[in-house]
C-alpha cells in the first residue's frame, strides 16, 4: 500500500497523539488509557472499514458513523471511549474526503498509527517507571537519617527540595 507524503505527516502526527493520550503519571494509569484508545480505536476502524469499502464520504455519513461509533462502545461496556471513538471516527471520515482515491484505506492506517503510539506511550510509562521507582528507593534511607521532603503535602509550595536538619534545627 503505497502512502503519501500527506498520509505519512497525518500518521506521525496521530502516533503522537496517541502516545500523548496514553502517556500518564503512572504505570498502571497509562496501560488503562492504552486499553481504551485501542478499544476506541477499534470499534472506529472497523466502522469506518465497512462503510468506506462500500460508499465514499458524505457529510452525512459522518454524523451517523460519530454517532454509531459512541453507540457501540457504550453497547459494549465502554462508555468513557464514547468521545474517543468519536474523535478517531471524524477524523478517519475527514481524512478520507480529502482524500478520496483508496479512501477505504484511510483506517487501516490510522488504527496502525494509534497502535505505534499506544506503543511509544507504554514503553514510555514503563521507562518512566523503571528510572523514578529507584529514585523513590533511594528516598527512603535519607528519611531515616533526619532528611525531610520540604514544606508539607498541605503546603502551597509542595514539592520543594529536600532539606536536611541541622542539629540545632526542631522537627516540627
Amino acid at each position: 500500500m503505497a502512502v503519501s507524503p500527506a498520509d505519512d505527516l497525518l500518521g506521525g502526527l496521530w502516533a503522537v497523539i496517541a502516545t500523548v493520550f496514553v502517556y500518564r503519571v503512572t504505570y498502571q494509569q497509562s496501560m488503562t488509557a492504552a486499553v481504551s484508545r485501542v478499544a476506541a480505536t477499534a470499534v472506529s476502524f472497523a466502522l469506518c472499514l465497512i462503510y468506506l469499502i462500500f460508499l465514499p464520504f458524505h457529510l452525512w455519513a459522518l454524523g451517523v458513523l460519530i454517532g454509531a461509533s459512541a453507540l457501540a462502545v457504550i453497547l459494549i461496556g465502554r462508555p468513557g471511549d464514547a468521545i474517543t471513538a468519536g474523535i478517531t471516527t471524524a477524523v478517519v471520515l475527514g481524512v478520507a474526503a480529502l482524500s478520496p482515491h483508496d479512501a477505504w484505506q484511510q483506517p487501516i492506517l490510522r488504527l496502525t498509527d494509534t497502535v505505534i503510539g499506544v506503543v511509544v506511550g507504554v514503553a514510555a510509562a514503563w521507562a518512566g517507571r523503571l528510572v523514578i521507582r529507584p529514585r523513590a528507593s533511594r528516598a527512603a534511607p535519607q528519611a531515616a537519617r533526619g532528611v525531610v521532603a520540604g514544606p508539607s503535602a498541605a503546603s502551597p509550595a509542595r514539592g520543594a527540595p529536600e532539606q536536611e536538619l541541622d542539629a540545632g534545627q526542631q522537627q516540627r
